[in-house]
């Protein structure tokens, strides 16, 4: 988003406003020569200079969660959850969006069956609740209905027609393009029951990515499709010989791989369970932890895939309490105290030493009460079902408190830059971090508080763009040009 040379004060804040755009796009830094910037830092990367993150999607704000906003019935409710996860410096929200509530009748409808209304009402009440409170959503694509499928006996399972499927993907795109930038397709069909009674099969879940990455991108080019996260497990035979009913996690991305699935993701999913393990403790085929994820990692550099981000779809570990038999416990447990310091010390860790991770979805931030206290999973919350912030959720809001940035190569998407307004993605190979921002809505804004005594922002110049007026500490920006009421701008219209 900008670079920063040489510290200075600190405070300083940036505030760009749109005037009368109709196209404006914001750029990472050290992108190429097309483009309006510099493209070099001023000082060696070491010399307190946060260098560029060189993979696509990992220069984000880590912290994340998995949210249950849809089966919440009262709007407070919704809305107090999402203002506790912005307070708290979640900066994403991973939601289910069940393909059997959008179309539950028949192919092509998306009405109740009752009443006869719109199904993407409380998902659209949702996705604006989020954006009022600036977090990102990353929607999880799953759940078929029933007219789907000949056998019922689990809701899980996919479709008898996967092009039913890439026909939903590409409504709901269509839908929230502008919106929802990120999708999921699936979740962890690796195992039993996500894909349902029969044995599992890395092949057939990858026709399954290819159809639907093929129509979300017909619907919005610039959607990034996140593959399903595999759960992590060691296996279980199917009664068929040489079959799995669940399937070696590392086996089933190998087998993905095998089967082109690289072509049809643009973020590799994780998930990541500590179980009753620090963070620290390291990756084993035969272990599992949280560490796991660097086995999968050795699988993508193998194939050729090492320049995608890993995003955490589920993360954490559970505290449930010591009077658990061990039998109830299938994510082991730790305690309160630990659950807290763990989930922060791997966050940091991934961030430090994991160039190519992205965000953390914690699992989970609240739930509405369709967990009882006599499950495990109750334990892995953040927050109580009567909003009662629990250890992990302080321990990331302390964590989480963006610092202001140094000397350093940024992105749009870096946690200290808040878009506000219509901002969309653009996927563009030319880009720093293949990507930027864009907006066509005048008034749009973008504002971050940096520290330092320049700062270099790359822009796309356009025959079709306008201004950018700059504020900094409400005053107008040194060294540009000033229109006839006295305010600095930056020109993206004018021919290079």
């Amino acid at each position: 988003m900008g670079m920063i040379r040489r510290p200075g004060r600190a405070g300083a804040r940036l505030r760009l406003f749109i005037l009368a755009a109709v196209f404006v796009a914001l750029l990472g830094l050290l992108v190429r020569t097309a483009y309006l910037g510099v493209a070099a830092l001023s000082s060696p990367v070491g010399n307190g200079v946060s260098p560029a993150r060189e993979i696509p999607s990992t220069d984000v704000n880590p912290y994340g969660a998995n949210f249950f906003l849809s089966r919440e019935v009262e709007a407070w409710k919704r809305e107090r959850t999402v203002r506790m996860a912005a307070e708290g410096g979640i900066g994403w929200v991973k939601q289910q969006f069940p393909w059997a509530e959008l179309e539950p009748q028949r192919k092509g409808e998306y009405l109740q069956a009752a009443s006869r209304a719109s199904t993407w009402t409380k998902f659209d009440e949702i996705v604006s609740l989020c954006d009022a409170y600036g977090l990102r959503v990353v929607a999880r694509l799953d759940l078929p209905p029933a007219w789907t499928r000949q056998d019922n006996s689990l809701q899980n399972a996919p479709p008898d027609d996967l092009q039913d499927y890439g026909d939903f993907v590409y409504e709901f795109v269509r839908h929230y393009r502008g919106r929802i930038g990120y999708i999921q397709i699936w979740n962890e069909p690796n195992i039993y029951p996500e894909w349902g009674n029969r044995a599992v099969d890395p092949a057939e879940y990858v026709e399954m990515l290819r159809i639907a990455y093929l129509r979300a991108k017909e619907a919005d080019p610039n959607v990034y499709v996140l593959s399903a996260p595999l759960a992590y497990t060691l296996g279980e035979p199917h009664p068929e010989p040489g079959k799995w009913r669940s399937m070696n996690d590392l086996t089933y991305l190998e087998g993905m791989y095998e089967a082109g699935a690289a072509e049809y993701f643009d973020i590799l999913s994780t998930n990541a369970f500590g179980m009753d393990r620090p963070p620290e403790d390291p990756p084993d085929p035969n272990v599992l932890n949280f560490q796991r994820v660097l086995l999968q990692r050795e699988i993508m550099v193998r194939y050729g895939d090492a320049d995608k981000a890993v995003w955490f779809n589920e993360y954490g570990w559970n505290a449930a309490p010591e009077s658990f038999s061990p039998d109830d416990l299938p994510w082991k447990r730790v305690t309160e105290a630990e659950q807290a310091e763990y989930t922060v010390r791997g966050i940091e860790m991934a961030r430090r030493e994991w160039p190519w991770a992205g965000v953390l979805m914690t699992w989970y931030f609240r739930q509405v009460g369709h967990i009882p206290d006599s499950s495990a999973e109750y334990f892995f919350r953040m927050v109580d079902p009567d909003f009662t912030p629990r250890p992990v959720y302080l321990a990331v809001q302390r964590a989480a408190d963006v610092p202001v940035p140094g000397p350093g190569v940024y992105q749009e998407t870096h946690a200290a830059v808040k878009p506000q307004g219509a901002w969309g993605n653009v996927i563009d190979g030319e880009a720093q971090g293949d990507a930027y921002i864009q907006s066509d809505v005048p008034g749009d804004s973008v504002t971050f508080t940096f520290q330092g005594t320049r700062l270099d922002l790359i822009t796309r110049r356009h025959d079709t763009a306008g201004r950018l007026l700059v504020v900094v500490d409400g005053h107008t920006a040194p060294g540009l040009p000033t229109d006839e009421r006295g305010r600095s701008y930056v020109d993206l219209y004018s021919p290079m």
